[in-house]
């Protein structure tokens, strides 16, 4: 994995706490920070989706690795 990917991969994983915190902070706004680096750590430390087997996990990290080499110039 190069060093694009994985600001790629950070820069993902800020947008989604973003996502996730800024909703949440509607409803429980001392939980909201929390709950969104959590979710960000899970995408970023592991890059599979939830509630899917290993197989699948692996399809979904090559899918985003050849996303990132389409896009990437480097």
């Amino acid at each position: 994995m190069s060093t694009a990917h994985q600001i790629v991969d950070i820069l993902l994983a800020g947008l989604i706490a973003g996502l996730v915190a800024f909703p949440m902070s509607l409803v429980a706004p001392r939980a909201a920070t929390s709950v969104g680096v959590a979710a960000a750590a899970a995408f970023y430390f592991s890059r599979h989706p939830w509630g899917v087997d290993e197989a699948s996990g692996r399809e979904y990290n090559e899918q985003l690795d050849d996303l990132y080499e389409r896009y990437l110039p480097f």
